[in-house]
């Protein structure tokens, strides 16, 4: 791993904060407002909701958004520190042949070609999570069982899915995700680990980006959006697949519609009962998918 001019050193690195203020608000907030406030760490849009962070508290500043913007409401304020909010402090994470490391630890300044330097910000997606980790393990054996050179990821969140394609040897990684947030995440990480001529971060619906065909597709998402993936022509095109984010009933209904497709499930990991990640291949020929493309 080389670093680049552009890459910031480990050693300017901080963690986000300590403390978290959150704003939950319902409506959207339209256009950026908060751009300017040196304590706003962003914005968590999710349907008609949306999540204010900030380092310091910010209830003038809230309210001055409430006044200009009166179809807000503020539902609830929260305090709670950084750890708290990723569910631990954190640390060095080994996953198979890679390392996730955030950018402020002393291992930083050192990297190897197999670190991904991970900063999450408020976006969840640190590597602990059983369907994050268990993602890391299902994409090693993907990468383990054929070539592979083109990668979508959707829902993308930090990045750190896209950017352990690839780390494994990916040429082209396509990382989707609707949160505007999550994308400012993942682009800030893919820069980080000097992957931008490898991986590109988009803002958009994971469902719009399906149908293009590729070496393996990974989607750590939510089951709405899932079981529309899996239901859609484009998905057998997908030369291998890794899905997860799958709770035991959730995980039914995919393996369901996956049986019904022209795909083979390889493996099936499942922690304490409760989150479960499948990865497979298609199953139609490369005839039938040379002749699809023409």
């Amino acid at each position: 791993m080389t670093r680049s001019a552009a890459m910031p050193s480990p050693s300017k690195y901080q963690p986000p904060c300590r403390e978290l203020w959150i704003y939950y608000l319902k409506g959207r907030v339209g256009g950026d407002p908060l751009r300017e406030d040196e304590d706003f760490i962003g914005n968590w849009e999710e349907e008609q909701d949306s999540f204010l962070f900030f380092k310091q508290p910010a209830d003038d500043r809230v309210q001055t958004l409430l006044d200009q913007q009166p179809h807000l409401r503020l539902q609830e304020r929260y305090e709670m520190s950084y750890e708290d909010w990723q569910g631990g402090a954190m640390a060095p994470l080994s996953a198979g042949r890679l390392r996730v490391v955030p950018p402020w630890h002393p291992e930083a300044a050192t990297p190897q070609a197999n670190h991904i330097l991970l900063d999450p910000g408020v976006v969840f997606g640190t590597g602990t999570h059983p369907t994050t980790y268990d993602c890391l393990a299902a994409i090693q054996l993907a990468f383990a069982a054929e070539p592979v050179a083109d990668v979508l990821d959707l829902g993308t969140g930090t990045g750190l899915l896209a950017l352990a394609a690839a780390r494994l040897g990916a040429r082209r990684v396509l990382a989707v995700d609707l949160n505007r947030l999550a994308v400012q995440t993942a682009l800030r990480n893919v820069h980080t680990n000097d992957m931008a001529h490898r991986v590109l971060v988009a803002q958009g619906n994971a469902i719009n980006f399906i149908d293009l065909p590729n070496d393996l597709m990974v989607s750590n998402i939510h089951y709405d959006v899932m079981r529309h993936l899996v239901a859609a022509d484009g998905f057998s095109r997908q030369r291998q697949f890794v899905l997860s984010g799958l709770l035991r009933s959730q995980a039914r209904d995919i393996e369901y519609q996956l049986r019904r497709q022209p795909v083979a499930i390889l493996h099936r990991w499942e922690h304490e009962h409760t989150w479960f990640t499948y990865s497979g291949r298609s199953t139609r020929s490369r005839g039938t998918e040379a002749q699809e493309g023409t």
